[in-house]
């Protein structure tokens, strides 16, 4: 088996699953179908009960995968501080919170937890100790909008250099290294909301020129604000502008300096064009830099495009999730050739 291994995040399939076209043991056969090597899950959405499940639907989930003969390759926890109108969740519920994830994930049978980007850093040195005993690696997603140079995520990467646990890492998701806007969601904005085409072209004139526009959102300078001014002329303007924060347009070297704490990657996939290629993502060029850096783990799709299918469109996050996993198998093919 390949160093650099194909999944899909069930997230891809929600709304094959939320319109119940499709089973939890229907995704998970279609992913045998697709010959994935592992899947990743979120416990919230397709498991009942999580992250307290009955042992009835533990052992539907070991048998499922058993007989479609699939690993397991990641675990999303969303450590929900808000439970509560007036307040958020004390470090004590937090910690009790986030043992019962680690829980889930154990019962389960997964050894790699995401943590939902922005979990409280002080958290960590709490539950760490607790998921090293279960041979479980923690990770937190850096997300794009949410990556490198965010105080907060800067404040968990220093945590995690200082602990320097095989067991505490990072899930690098690839929307941060968009080299352009994804289509699908400029299409959806300019014919669902009328966000105006000038307003789309500014958006994607940092990206033309290497930058994006999430660099602005926490210092932004006199020349964006006066942008801004001019661009943001109605509210779906506006809006379009902050939701063009969303996707990062960063070099991999920044990775550099934390290869040795990359446990796992979301492979975030936007739209598949007809050339087999994702529109916004150069994957050809991330894939060399993995092979080249010696990464040696998962690579989990996870479709977004689902959330701008226009009106009266059909869905088809089966036909994209497919098409991205073949790419995957052909681009781990043409690494693994050099």
């Amino acid at each position: 088996m390949s160093d650099i291994k194909t999944s899909v995040s069930l997230y891809s399939l929600q709304y094959e699953y939320l319109t119940k076209r499709m089973s939890l043991k229907d995704i998970l056969k279609y992913m045998h179908d697709l010959h994935v090597d592992g899947v990743e899950v979120l416990p919230d959405q397709m498991i009942h009960g999580a992250p307290e499940p009955s042992e009835e639907t533990l052992k539907n989930w070991h048998d499922w995968i058993k007989e479609y003969n699939l690993d397991l390759s990641c675990i999303d926890v969303f450590l929900n501080t808000d439970l509560y109108k007036n307040r958020t969740l004390t470090l004590k519920e937090d910690i009790k919170l986030m043992k019962k994830e680690i829980d889930d994930a154990n019962k389960l049978g997964y050894k790699t937890v995401r943590m939902i980007s922005m979990t409280p850093p002080e958290v960590v040195p709490y539950v760490l100790p607790y998921a090293e005993k279960l041979g479980i690696t923690l990770t937190l997603e850096l997300h794009a909008g949410l990556s490198w140079g965010v105080p907060a995520t800067e404040k968990y990467l220093k945590m995690m250099k200082e602990i320097d646990s095989p067991y505490l890492g990072i899930t690098v998701d690839t929307g941060i290294f968009c080299r352009r806007i994804p289509r699908v969601m400029s299409e959806y904005w300019k014919k669902v909301t009328g966000v105006s085409q000038e307003t789309i072209d500014w958006c994607n004139s940092f990206f033309d020129r290497g930058e994006d526009v999430a660099r602005y959102g926490f210092n932004p300078t006199s020349e964006f604000k006066a942008g801004e001014k001019k661009y943001g002329k109605t509210p779906a303007d506006k809006m379009y502008i902050t939701y063009a924060q969303g996707y990062e347009n960063k070099p991999l070297s920044i990775m550099d300096d934390y290869l040795k704490y990359i446990k796992h990657f979301h492979f975030k996939l936007y739209e598949m064009t007809d050339k087999g290629e994702e529109y916004s993502i150069n994957y050809h060029e991330i894939m060399d830099y993995l092979h080249e850096k010696g990464y040696k783990g998962y690579v989990s799709t996870e479709y977004e495009g689902n959330r701008f299918v226009l009106p009266g469109h059909p869905m088809i996050e089966k036909e994209q999730v497919k098409a991205h996993v073949e790419m995957m198998r052909k681009e781990i093919a043409r690494v693994e050739a050099k």
